[in-house]
């Protein structure tokens, strides 16, 4: 019985410690952040300079809508490239390199080897936003942040990053390169994101395909606005993603 998550561990060991040993890691952790920070600092100058003019309404914008919401909302236009690069080759990697077997061979079941790889992408991606939101709670004394409306905007980009985390790995386990997957990955989150926009458009904003729609689910929570509905969007999206990566492994493995 405790087979399965041991061997859960060691592969998500193995997988942190490939992050953590790629250069691709290190050069996106590095690239990115350095954009974020630049754009944090012209954000925040722009928040100073206008803060006279604000200061005579009543219920004005603040630090949290002016700065540290809108830096989260850059983070995740920044995630539509960097997860499927960073998921590529969880699988794909291994199929290409022709490791995958040994894996199979160690007797790990298909859903430990997706789990594991998955959480390691993952936590590096909590990572990345955690870095992130150093950034303005670094100014947290000196300025009033409204901590609910940045909790609600933290978790929907979290939420988004798992999600697009579970798709990169999902269509990693189909690809045969990563290269593939990482195309995949990229139009299959840019179409969930985009879906609704014919529909809104036309001025329909309900029905079915907006609710399909990832930014209809997203956009409310970087408004402060969390719903039931909006989180289990995300976590049906993570369990369809993963189940059918763990199918697709279940499948090589009967084939040999």
């Amino acid at each position: 019985m405790s087979f399965v998550p041991i061997g859960m561990s060691a592969v998500m060991r193995l997988e942190w410690r490939r992050l953590r040993m790629r250069p691709l890691g290190w050069v996106l952790a590095a690239l990115t952040l350095a954009w974020l920070g630049w754009n944090f600092t012209l954000l925040l100058g722009s928040f100073l300079a206008g803060q006279i003019q604000r200061a005579a309404l009543p219920d004005g914008p603040g630090f949290t809508d002016l700065v540290a919401v809108p830096l989260l909302g850059q983070l995740a236009q920044l995630a539509f490239l960097v997860v499927p690069l960073l998921t590529m080759s969880v699988l794909a990697g291994e199929r290409r390199n022709g490791t995958l077997p040994l894996l199979f061979a160690t007797g790990v079941p298909a859903s430990g080897i997706v789990l594991g790889k998955y959480l390691a992408t993952l936590g590096w991606l909590l990572l990345w936003l955690a870095l992130t939101l150093a950034m303005p709670l670094l100014l947290a004394h000196a300025t009033h942040l409204d901590w609910g409306k940045l909790a609600a905007a933290s978790l929907g980009v979290a939420l988004m990053l798992a999600a697009l985390a579970a798709l990169g790995v999902a269509c990693s386990s189909f690809a045969s390169h990563p290269a593939i997957a990482a195309a995949a990955a990229l139009i299959l989150a840019l179409a969930l994101w985009s879906i609704n926009l014919g529909a809104q458009l036309a001025g329909i904003n309900g029905g079915a395909i907006n609710w399909l729609a990832m930014s209809t689910h997203e956009q409310p929570m970087l408004r402060g606005l969390v719903s039931s509905a909006d989180v289990l969007w995300f976590v049906l999206l993570i369990l369809l993603s993963l189940a059918l990566a763990t199918r697709r492994l279940d499948t090589e493995r009967e084939r040999g």
